[in-house]
């Protein structure tokens, strides 16, 4: 897909450092291998030494410059790690020796390499839980000062030659909030429409996706996504933005022209927010195993770092695909 390949591109113009917090599962090694290659980024594997060595010589690369392994066990950084994470928890009951025991753990380990800046972003969950790899993040990494709220988004790339004429769109969210309220739900849309200019290059027309377009049905669930689409064009208001619109009329300019006739943004969205995880996960898995899409996520928004999350089904090139949008948000993080 054209837009894969790009952030392909994109990425390699300035390599960041990413490690992986799941060093030893082979996915994860045959993904941070192709990306290498790419040279989208250099890659810190995480793992006990014996194990991670013994994917990376099955794999075919027992060397390679741009991949190291860091085991928590025996790393050189570890200590400091465990007084680093000592001083971040203490205010909530955190002690040395359990410190000492929980920077092993490989997903605070990583998370620690990011936010003491021995590497750029961090990726997990193609063993852990989305639960455990977002609580990592949030612990050790942290929300950005100017974040309302961590969310998270799809990339999903659409197939080549798509009639709608798209190549890509954001899906958000679709793997964190589980019922945002109408703040959140705008929050959720600005934080989405810079990860679209960041990811895609191009300028984000944001829906607000419902049941209901402009008023068509009269519920609570629809009044959250007005109001969500009220607060955006009040304090944004420079985003192309609306709300609240079924997904034909965000989606198709025919159906726009007959539903929402005086929506700039109907019928052209490229970003799509919907009202809760319900509508967004199901919302994406239907454009994914239906609409031929390949969804790229849940890439996570809103932290001070880059930490991003594998679904537990991923196979390696999900993971190359992850690895160059970490880089990517890396390079925009500075």
């Amino acid at each position: 897909m054209s837009v894969l390949r790009d952030l392909t591109k994109r990425a390699s113009a300035r390599p960041a450092h990413i490690v992986m917090s799941e060093g030893d599962d082979p996915r994860i090694v045959a993904g941070a291998i192709a990306a290498v290659n790419a040279r989208t980024a250099r890659i810190t594997l995480i793992g006990t030494q014996d194990d991670v060595s013994a994917q990376l010589v099955a794999a075919g690369m027992p060397n390679h410059p741009n991949i190291q392994i860091e085991d928590p066990i025996i790393s050189p950084l570890t200590a400091d790690f465990a007084d680093a994470f000592y001083e971040l928890r203490k205010h909530k009951g955190m002690t040395p020796e359990v410190a000492e025991t929980q920077v092993t753990n490989p997903l605070i380990f990583a998370a620690l390499m990011v936010r003491l800046g021995h590497a750029d972003g961090t990726v997990g969950g193609a063993v852990a839980t989305t639960g455990d790899t977002v609580r990592a993040a949030l612990q050790v990494i942290g929300k950005a000062k100017d974040a309302p709220l961590v969310s998270s988004f799809f990339l999903m790339a659409l197939p080549e030659n798509h009639p709608s004429g798209r190549d890509a769109m954001i899906f958000g969210d679709c793997g964190l909030v589980i019922e945002p309220t109408s703040e959140e739900l705008a929050a959720i849309a600005v934080a989405s429409a810079s990860s679209c200019q960041q990811l895609l290059g191009v300028e984000p027309q944001v829906a607000l996706l419902s049941f209901s377009t402009m008023g068509s049905a009269r519920h609570a669930a629809v009044t959250k996504v007005s109001e969500a689409a009220a607060l955006l064009k009040a304090d944004h208001p420079d985003l192309k933005a609306d709300g609240e619109l079924q997904f034909d009329a965000a989606f198709v300019p025919a159906v726009a022209a007959s539903k929402a006739k005086k929506s700039s943004v109907a019928g052209h969205a490229n970003v799509m927010i919907f009202p809760n995880l319900d509508a967004g996960n199901i919302g994406y898995k239907i454009a994914q195993r239906i609409g031929g899409a390949e969804a790229i996520g849940p890439v996570l928004q809103g932290l001070a770092k880059p930490a991003n999350d594998l679904s537990r089904g991923c196979v390696a090139e999900d993971v190359t695909n992850m690895i160059a949008v970490t880089a990517l948000q890396a390079q925009a993080n500075g």
